[in-house]
């Protein structure tokens, strides 16, 4: 993502610094929601870890991870700050089933506020270029929302989907997946080197924005 507005610098400066600057804001904005649903999902149900560190909270600067936004600068996708959840404190379900809708949270976040953002744009008529700028700003929004959404929902630890995955899964198959858990980091950069070091061959950029163009083409 970074590489074209690299090459956009060298032609149109100022245009490339906006739309550089749409992007960091939309990361920021994606990012903090998402964090933000983990920690409401996990208080709600009655686990106060999340609150006692300041992560109930929309600022950035609780919930941004700098490898994660790097990533998404140079990869297309990211993360943000894992939120710290306590399965034992949560009161109103089963840690199991409890873990899996705090985790089912952030994702559902991602795509609820994209799909909303995309109603709201086609609302707007660009009349002046202030609005053109809100519209790009909202564009990029649903375009890393749809991402940190699926991208997430990937059945891999320590991604999202991996937690909601043992979470519906019966308890004896949840555990023999649980044996994964030690690989599936090595298994993500392995998928991230791939992308970008290898010419032609790009699994998870697949993966993740196969859904994103479907769900985008839907929005718009």
């Amino acid at each position: 993502m970074i590489f074209q507005y690299l090459d956009s610098f060298t032609k149109d400066p100022v245009s490339a610094f906006v739309s550089l600057t749409l992007v960091l804001i939309s990361i920021m904005g994606a990012v903090s929601i998402h964090e933000f649903s983990h920690a409401y999902a996990s208080n709600k149900l009655g686990d106060t870890t999340a609150k006692s560190l300041g992560r109930l909270t929309l600022n950035p600067k609780s919930h941004l991870d700098p490898l994660g936004s790097l990533l998404f600068l140079v990869a297309g996708f990211g993360w943000g700050k894992p939120v710290p959840v306590n399965v034992y404190g949560i009161k109103k379900l089963s840690p199991q089933i409890g873990m899996a809708a705090v985790s089912l949270a952030g994702p559902a976040s991602n795509l609820i506020t994209a799909i909303l953002m995309g109603v709201l744009i086609k609302q707007i008529t660009p009349n002046f270029d202030l609005w053109q700028i809100w519209i790009e700003l909202g564009a990029r929004f649903v375009q890393i929302s749809l991402i940190l959404a699926f991208f997430n929902l990937i059945p891999l630890p320590p991604l999202d989907g991996y937690k909601v995955l043992l979470g519906l899964l019966p308890m004896n198959l949840a555990a023999k997946y649980s044996g994964i858990e030690r690989y599936g980091p090595f298994a993500l950069m392995t998928l991230f080197f791939i992308d970008i070091g290898v010419p032609g061959i790009s699994i998870l950029s697949s993966i993740v924005g196969t859904p994103v163009k479907l769900l985008t083409h839907w929005i718009f």
